[in-house]
C-alpha cells in the first residue's frame, strides 16, 4: 500500500494527524520543524519522537521532495528548473540572483499550466491542466534549501506558472508553512503574489490579512488595449482592479507593485506613459518596468533597451516610484512556461 507524502501538511493538519494516531497534538509540531526546518526526510532521525511513533510513521507515511528533471544555466547566472509531477504534468521555477548577489528571487508555479491565456506568455499558450498542491508549490522551495543551501533565495515570488490567486488556498498555506518560524522561517514581507487581476480575490488577501506583498501583472493602462493581450480583463476590468487595489492598500496599509512588461510599438508610446500615470492616480504604489522576454511563436517583440529608459524616464516624474528590471535569462528561454512547454508529455486519449 502507497504512503502518503506528508510535504505540504500544514502545523495544524500534522497536530490532527498525531491525535489521530493517539499521539499528543504537540508532536505534530515536532514532525513539522523536522520537516520544514532541518528538512530531515528521515523518521528513524527524529530525535525527539518516541521509537514506536518513528515506526508507525515510516510505515504509513513518507516525504518526497520533487527532484528537478533539467536544470539550464545562464550567462547572467539564472537558473531554471524543470520539476516532472507525478502525473506527468512539468513546471518550472526560475532562480535570479541579483547585481551584486545579495538578493537572489525565486519565480515559483502556482499551477500546470495557466486558464487565463494571456496572448504573450508561454504557459497561457499551454492551456491550463490543474493546480498544484500545497506540497507541489512548497517542494519547488525546500528542493533549491536541500540543492543550494539556506540562503539559496531571499525573495519569493508567485510569479511561475499559473495565476495564484485562482488557486488561493493552497497558495495561502504554502505561505503559511514558508513564514511560520518553525517551518522554512521565510518573512512573508519577502514573498510576493503576482496576479493578472482576480478582483475578489484580492479583496480576499486584503480581509485575510496575508502578509505577503501583491503585485499586479498590468501590461497596458486602458481598458480596449488590456484585453488584447490580457483576456481576463474583461471579465475583471481595470476600473474593477483599480477599485479593489485601493481598498486593499488602505486596508493593509502596504503599496502595490505593477509589473509593466513593455512590448515593442504596442505599449511604449506618450500616451501609454499619460495613461498609466492616470491609471494609477490614488493606488500607494511602484512600478516595474521590464523589456518583454520575446517567446517563439508569439507575435510580440522587444524594444529596444532606449526605448525602456525613455519610457522611464517619462514616466517618473508623474508617479512616486519607477524601476527598470533587466531581463535576465533570455539565452535558456526563461520566460514563463517556455521550458515547460518545450518538455510537455503528450496526453494520451483513451477513446481513440
Amino acid at each position: 500500500m502507497a504512503r502518503t507524502n506528508l510535504i505540504g501538511y500544514t502545523a495544524p493538519q500534522l497536530e490532527r494527524l498525531m491525535s489521530d494516531l493517539g499521539e499528543q497534538t504537540y508532536r505534530g509540531r515536532q514532525v513539522f520543524k523536522w520537516l520544514y526546518k532541518t528538512r530531515q526526510y528521515d523518521f528513524d532521525l527524529m530525535s525527539d519522537l518516541t521509537k514506536k511513533l518513528r515506526e508507525d510513521l515510516s510505515r504509513d507515511y513518507e516525504f518526497t521532495v520533487p527532484t528537478a528533471e533539467k536544470t539550464l544555466v545562464s550567462k547572467d547566472g539564472t537558473r531554471k528548473f524543470l520539476f516532472r509531477l507525478h502525473d506527468g504534468h512539468a513546471i518550472e521555477t526560475v532562480l535570479i540572483p541579483g547585481e551584486d548577489n545579495d538578493r537572489r528571487t525565486v519565480c515559483v508555479s502556482s499551477q500546470a499550466g495557466c486558464a487565463l491565456g494571456c496572448r504573450f506568455c508561454a504557459t497561457g499558450a499551454m492551456g491550463f491542466s490543474r493546480d498544484l498542491t500545497v506540497g507541489e508549490i512548497v517542494g519547488q522551495l525546500l528542493y533549491l534549501r536541500d540543492e543550494l543551501g539556506e540562503d539559496a533565495f531571499t525573495n519569493i515570488v508567485f510569479m511561475g506558472m499559473g495565476e495564484p490567486l485562482l488557486n488561493y488556498d493552497n497558495v495561502i498555506r504554502a505561505i503559511g508553512i514558508v513564514s511560520d518560524p518553525a517551518g522554512m522561517s521565510h518573512a512573508a514581507k519577502k514573498v510576493t503574489i503576482s496576479t493578472a487581476g482576480i478582483v475578489p480575490a484580492i479583496r480576499k488577501l486584503a480581509d485575510d490579512g496575508c502578509k505577503a506583498r501583491l503585485a499586479v501583472s498590468l501590461n497596458a493602462a486602458t481598458q480596449q488595449k488590456r484585453e488584447q493581450i490580457m483576456p481576463v480583463t474583461r471579465k475583471y476590468s481595470l476600473e474593477a482592479l483599480t477599485e479593489v487595489l485601493k481598498y486593499y492598500t488602505k486596508t493593509t496599509h502596504w503599496r502595490v507593485t505593477f509589473e509593466y512588461a513593455l512590448f515593442k510599438d504596442f505599449n511604449d508610446s506618450m500616451d501609454d506613459v499619460l495613461a498609466l500615470t492616470n491609471l494609477v492616480k490614488g493606488i500607494p504604489c511602484k512600478i516595474n518596468l521590464l523589456a518583454y522576454n520575446p517567446v517563439d511563436g508569439l507575435k510580440f517583440q522587444r524594444p529596444s533597451d532606449d526605448k525602456v529608459n525613455w519610457f522611464a524616464k517619462q514616466l517618473y516624474p508623474r508617479v512616486p516610484a519607477v524601476t527598470v528590471r533587466k531581463s535576465r535569462g533570455q539565452d535558456i528561454a526563461a520566460a514563463c512556461g517556455q521550458l515547460a512547454g518545450e518538455n510537455a508529455k503528450p496526453e494520451v486519449n483513451e477513446d481513440v
